[in-house]
């Protein structure tokens, strides 16, 4: 089923299409993640082309593989979770009160450990930098994300942004960047906006692929907009007949703007600093893959976890995108069927509790914009008929 084709696709299965979109693109890429497309080619006989076995064992006893989601998807949940104890939109000082006890207090299931424990635990140093700087060291959160490695952990679990502003891609951009500041800042900061804006522009009933990325376009801003711009070019003209190659002019596009030179085990961290000129990889990746699929989800993750790198981020987030695009019922049925199973989380019922929060707030705002336009109305001397 297309969004194109004359169906309606409710806003309810949009928000399930998003919440499992992201989750499969997760857990199919957790076991290519961190690899190259040959290393990835020999280590599995071929093209990866569904939930695969974990790449090999990790130091760490994480289970990276056979359909576990990582922490893309967990602190996604997490941030579901907080919009849902609030009761409304976030904003940078709800990431203290209603996030941090999400990841720091509440044991949480996660798939890879088999087990409960602190979200914390699981988490990179960046998005550990949240404990660090709004617990610990109690810093303003609207200015708490400045300090932190900027990568792609902010951008990663973007998606409910987008949901909560849907249709909104300017009220999505500007509420991601006002919440993510507690997190993150620069062009990982400027990737969480766009992610936003791109999910609320894909909730549309008129949605297209260009469209959403004229959004991405239209907000970036700095070096996020220049390699979007350089990656979706590459994607317009990579080799339709090779994905090695095509993985190749990929990369080509985006290393320019990406202060991880080289290759993926050897290379060269030019900074995880604050930059006009650089980009995260993930984001730019996504909407490469969106435009070489045309939309179609399958071909798009499946695009994305062969690329290797951060492959589960990259499809995670092309997943999100396209969920929102093309609703749940669009999504390959088996894997819809085994998300939940493989990682004992009930995806769904996090989308009915997030939409049903969504139709309330929408609601609450839709009486507050009348409120404020017949007092305008009264004021500028507009009749109630001309109104």
């Amino acid at each position: 089923m297309s969004p194109n084709e004359n169906v309606l696709i409710r806003l309810e299965d949009r928000f399930a299409g998003c919440i499992l979109g992201g989750a499969i693109g997760d857990a199919l890429g957790s076991s290519t993640e961190g690899r190259t497309p040959p290393e990835i080619v020999e280590r599995f006989g071929g093209r990866v082309e569904d939930f695969a076995p974990p790449f090999g064992p990790k130091p760490d006893g994480k289970h990276k593989g056979d359909g576990n989601i990582t922490d893309d998807t967990l602190m996604t949940l997490a941030l579901c979770r907080a919009y849902l104890a609030k009761g409304g939109q976030l904003e940078a000082h709800d990431m203290a009160t209603y996030l941090l006890p999400e990841i720091v207090d509440k044991p949480t299931w996660v798939p890879e450990f088999n087990r409960q424990m602190l979200l914390l635990d699981r988490l990179f140093y960046p998005e550990r930098y949240l404990y660090l700087r709004l617990r610990l060291a109690s810093a303003n959160p609207r200015e708490a994300g400045i300090g932190n490695m900027v990568n792609c952990g902010a951008a990663m679990y973007a998606a409910p942004v987008g949901l909560m502003n849907a249709c909104d891609p300017a009220l999505a951009y500007h509420r991601a960047i006002g919440l993510f500041s507690a997190h993150q800042h620069s062009y990982g900061l400027e990737a969480a906006g766009v992610m936003a804006a791109c999910v609320a522009e894909a909730l549309r009933s008129s949605a297209t692929v260009d469209r959403i990325v004229d959004v991405a376009l239209q907000y970036a801003k700095d070096g996020t907009r220049q390699a979007i711009e350089a990656v979706i070019e590459a994607a317009h003209t990579a080799p339709a007949d090779d994905e090695s190659a095509c993985q190749r002019h990929l990369r080509a596009a985006v290393e320019p703007f990406d202060t991880v030179k080289g290759g993926v085990q050897e290379f060269t961290r030019g900074g995880g600093y604050p930059s006009q000129v650089h980009s995260i990889e993930e984001l730019p990746l996504a909407l490469a893959y969106l435009v070489l699929s045309k939309g179609d989800y399958r071909s798009a993750v499946l695009g994305a976890i062969n690329y290797g790198r951060d492959s589960d981020s990259i499809a995670s987030m092309v997943g999100a995108i396209i969920g929102a695009r093309v609703g749940r019922n669009a999504l390959p049925k088996g894997w819809v069927e085994q998300i939940g199973v493989r990682n004992q989380i009930d995806f769904e019922q996090v989308a009915r509790d997030l939409y049903d929060l969504f139709q309330r707030d929408y609601q609450a705002a839709h009486n507050a914009a009348q409120r404020r336009h017949e007092a305008l109305s009264s004021m500028m001397g507009v009749t109630e008929e001309e109104s």
